[in-house]
């Protein structure tokens, strides 16, 4: 047992051990989640964020300990959005036919976001600083941060409350949009995207590439309309 500890101390100084951690986690949820029939409850990332957690419990890692590992993946994060501009051009003669309704439905769906989240919030008694961090959740990850951070919010809480968004958009968006008769790909991935950020947007992809390319679309567009919203509504709310 001595000679386990002395290894294991060793490796938790090196910088890539949690890295290789986080990419080993990943892999091991995905075929799970391929050999399960893509069970939505067994969605990649959710279990592979349980995995990650019960292992830095069992060797009583922080979360700064871990971070400074696997701190590229989350560099990975900006390159990983740029890039969805790739399946965006190849569908952009279909979006420039379809700005009006995809306007309408960012708008109702990112104020929407914003106006629910803070009604539960207050009805929940929760505190200001938590209320703050809660508006922006349905945002890219970076984006929610930021946000939280201008309006008085806590931005590590408020990058828990994203995650939790993105896992519960990617496990239930397309078995409750099926739910509900919708059938169309690309409305399928814009509403997940809207809704549920990164995520989601991974799982449209799995659905198809149309629908990854909407949900990617429905992600950026959110982001950068929920970092005018949120500052604006706070705002006017300081006249009632």
């Amino acid at each position: 047992m001595t000679d386990l500890f002395e290894v294991w101390v060793y490796l938790a100084e090196q910088p890539l051990l949690w890295l290789t951690v986080t990419l080993i986690s990943y892999v091991l949820a995905h075929a799970l989640f391929r050999y399960s029939g893509e069970f939505a409850l067994l969605n990649p990332v959710l279990v592979a964020v349980t995995l990650l957690v019960a292992v830095l419990l069992l060797t009583e890692t922080t979360y700064s300990q871990y971070f400074a590992g696997a701190q590229f993946v989350h560099f990975l994060l900006g390159p990983a959005t740029v890039a969805l501009a790739v399946p965006l051009y190849a569908q952009a003669h279909q979006l420039r036919r379809l700005w009006l309704p995809l306007g309408v439905a960012l708008t109702v769906g990112a104020l929407s976001a914003i106006i629910s989240a803070f009604l539960l919030g207050v009805g929940l008694g929760l505190e200001h600083e938590m209320v703050m961090s809660l508006l922006s959740k349905s945002a890219t990850t970076p984006v929610a941060m930021g946000v939280a951070e201008r309006v008085g919010g806590i931005p590590p809480l408020t990058a828990v409350f994203v995650i939790l968004t993105g896992i519960t958009g990617a496990i239930a968006g397309l078995p409750l949009l099926k739910l509900i008769g919708e059938r169309d790909a690309g409305t399928k991935g814009f509403a997940m995207g809207v809704a549920s950020h990164g995520i989601a947007t991974a799982t449209a992809f799995q659905h198809s590439d149309r629908a990854g390319a909407y949900a990617g679309l429905g992600m950026g567009l959110n982001a950068a309309l929920t970092a005018i919203l949120v500052p604006t509504l706070l705002w006017l709310l300081t006249f009632f």
